[in-house]
């Protein structure tokens, strides 16, 4: 499977702006992935599985309406990784699927989508491989805002803190497992 490919497939030349900026960010999420996957081999991480899918993880963007990155679509961004994983499971794609749905935050849990009437699947999607949570953590990382700048941990921290204290405590968990 060629990542790039399938981006190219779904972010034509026309829109260049937003194929960049996806790629640049997925390449940055890839290499932390990757990264983390070598530091760890007695984690027994699918590396091949773990670059396609960190380059993938965010393909349903151009979906969604967020203008600053050059997203024009109808849904709300939370919503990226489900379309994203409904576009990955079109193409037969259906580990990296999961991916795509559950990186969003730290993972979101089926009862924060309903106490916080969120406009996603009435399901958990919360990373449980641990290919899906390395590529999760990596991504928390880097934003499709500021290219090529990796956070801190401090940083990364804080940007979750939107997500409440569940994804901070996973994202601790995280780092105590990856760094």
């Amino acid at each position: 499977m060629d990542p790039v490919a399938l981006i190219q497939k779904y972010y034509p030349d026309d829109n260049a702006p937003l194929q960049y900026i996806l790629l640049r960010h997925s390449a940055d999420v890839a290499e932390k992935a990757a990264q983390i996957a070598e530091r760890h081999p007695e984690l027994h991480l699918d590396q091949r599985f773990v670059y396609e899918a960190a380059m993938l993880h965010d393909i349903g963007i151009f979906m969604t309406n967020a203008p600053s990155i050059h997203c024009y679509g109808d849904k709300p961004y939370i919503c990226h990784g489900y379309l994203g994983a409904e576009l990955m499971r079109r193409e037969g794609y259906f580990r990296h699927a999961l991916v795509c749905e559950r990186h969003t935050g730290a993972g979101i849990s089926l009862e924060q989508i309903e106490r916080e009437n969120l406009p996603l699947p009435h399901r958990d999607l919360m990373p449980v491989s641990l290919e899906e949570q390395v590529i999760c953590f990596a991504d928390k990382f880097f934003s499709k805002t500021h290219l090529n700048d990796e956070k801190t941990v401090e940083k990364a921290r804080k940007s979750l803190q939107k997500y409440g204290e569940e994804g901070l405590q996973r994202f601790d968990r995280w780092c105590e497992l990856f760094l």
